[in-house]
């Protein structure tokens, strides 16, 4: 067993042997151990600085401020109460009512929106109708210009036709005439 000597024991003595130490020896060690003892208790035995800093919390929080942080929790509670009693049945109305109207505006917007839109696709169609119409149109004059194209043509080519015949006549006649004279 290793630790303090007590009273009346025999300390080992270095290098061996079992040797009672004499008074003088163990007198000299008192005031070591004592020493040490008090360096222990300063450095390392924290225990005397935390029971002071407990009291102190303990006398800050339970003296000094008394009961004011209950007073402030209690402010809040009701506080609370109030606002779950009070202010959120009040906002819970002003908001369905403030939902209600921008509903109901959503919807008359929607419905001329809609209304809008038709009269729109109406638009589109009427001219798309109209475009259908004149290409309709254009293509009929287009279809009687060239039949009547196709008719001055086939009148022209008569009429060149004719003409044709009359020079050929006339050229015939021209070289009748002119073979007469020279013969």
């Amino acid at each position: 067993m290793t630790g303090s000597p007590r009273k009346g024991e025999e300390l080992p003595v270095a290098g061996g042997g079992s040797k009672k130490r004499d008074p003088l020896g163990s007198a000299a060690i008192h005031p070591i151990l004592k020493d040490v003892g008090e360096i222990y208790s300063r450095l390392l035995d924290h225990r005397p600085v935390i029971q002071g800093e407990s009291r102190y919390f303990i006398k800050e929080f339970e003296e000094k401020r008394g009961f004011r942080e209950v007073r402030v929790l209690e402010n809040l509670k009701n506080t609370v109460f109030e606002a779950n009693d009070q202010t959120l049945p009040k906002c819970e109305q002003v908001m369905r009512d403030s939902l209600n109207e921008a509903l109901r505006r959503l919807q008359a917007g929607n419905e001329m929106i809609n209304r809008l839109q038709q009269r729109e696709q109406e638009e589109k169609q009427l001219q798309a109708e109209k475009l259908i119409a004149g290409e309709k149109r254009r293509i009929a004059h287009w279809e009687e210009f060239l039949k009547e194209q196709h008719s001055l043509k086939a009148v022209m080519n008569e009429e060149h036709a004719k003409a044709m015949e009359r020079l050929k006549e006339q050229y015939a006649i021209m070289e009748k005439d002119l073979s007469k004279q020279t013969l």
